[in-house]
């Protein structure tokens, strides 16, 4: 049985980032998601979990400057500074509130540049070896140039390269259902060769991004092939709600209740 893990930043903001965790434990959900908790002080982050007895599956390493467009740092050369304090403040946030996976954002960059190739590669292994003494997995996710144009780790292929060419036992790939299926399709497959490399799933219908109930992708049979593989981690529900977060969750009442 999947263990999905509710993602805050897009379901239930119909109320502010503290209450959205009380209202996905009365939804059913015993795992949330946070893209950027950095809104409130770890300490409350920390006891908004404790409260609602939910296990942070993930939260996002902070991106930069969101407003003005920038995805992350760790492509960027000559910003190196500014990626190690987004380091430090991610401790500070696992320290308070026992979350064990950071997604690391690459940022907007040409791959073909030979200087954002360098500097990424720099940043993630400078996560990986200051995290992994706290047991943090540092995740990878390819994001497709459809929604985020410009954005340097935009395939799968070099994703996986890069992850066993570090061979850096805490870096794995977060694999998105949604983006891969833009970007490549051939999700069944690409989830079996891939598996011994990924650390988190996420989902979302395609090509709207909403709920998991409709679209061109049937999750029944992806939720039952993750079984089959064997996988344990957490399921992100990072998708935007077609109205009312609680409206859209009758695809979720078979799984409610019998999440480990």
């Amino acid at each position: 049985m999947p263990r999905f893990a509710a993602n805050l930043t897009l379901m239930f903001n119909e109320v502010p980032l503290l209450e959205r965790f009380e209202a996905a434990a009365q939804a059913g959900f015993r795992a949330v998601e946070v893209l950027f908790p950095y809104e409130a002080p770890p300490a409350a982050i920390a006891e908004a979990l404790r409260r609602n007895d939910l296990t942070p599956a993930l939260f996002n390493m902070a991106p930069g400057d969101y407003e003005a467009g920038e995805r992350g740092l760790a492509c960027l050369p000559g910003r190196f500074s500014e990626f190690q304090h987004a380091v430090d403040t991610a401790l500070l946030y696992a320290h308070a509130t026992g979350v064990r996976r950071f997604h690391l954002m690459a940022g907007k960059g040409d791959r073909n540049d030979p200087d954002a190739v360098a500097a990424y590669c720099k940043s993630v292994a400078y996560a990986a070896e200051t995290l992994t003494r706290e047991h943090i997995e540092i995740l990878l996710e390819p994001i497709n140039s459809r929604d985020m144009p410009g954005y340097f780790l935009n395939d799968f292929g070099f994703a996986e390269d890069l992850i066993h060419e570090l061979a850096l036992p805490n870096v794995k790939l977060q694999f998105d259902i949604y983006h891969r299926q833009i970007m490549h399709g051939d999700v069944t497959t690409a989830l079996r060769r891939l598996m011994p490399i990924i650390g988190h799933i996420q989902i979302a219908s395609v090509p709207s991004r909403h709920e998991p109930d409709r679209g061109e992708l049937n999750y029944p049979f992806l939720f039952d092939e993750l079984d089959r593989l064997g996988y344990r981690g957490f399921v992100g529900c990072e998708y935007r709600p077609r109205k009312d977060t609680l409206d859209g969750l009758d695809w979720f009442l078979p799984y409610k209740g019998k999440l480990a």
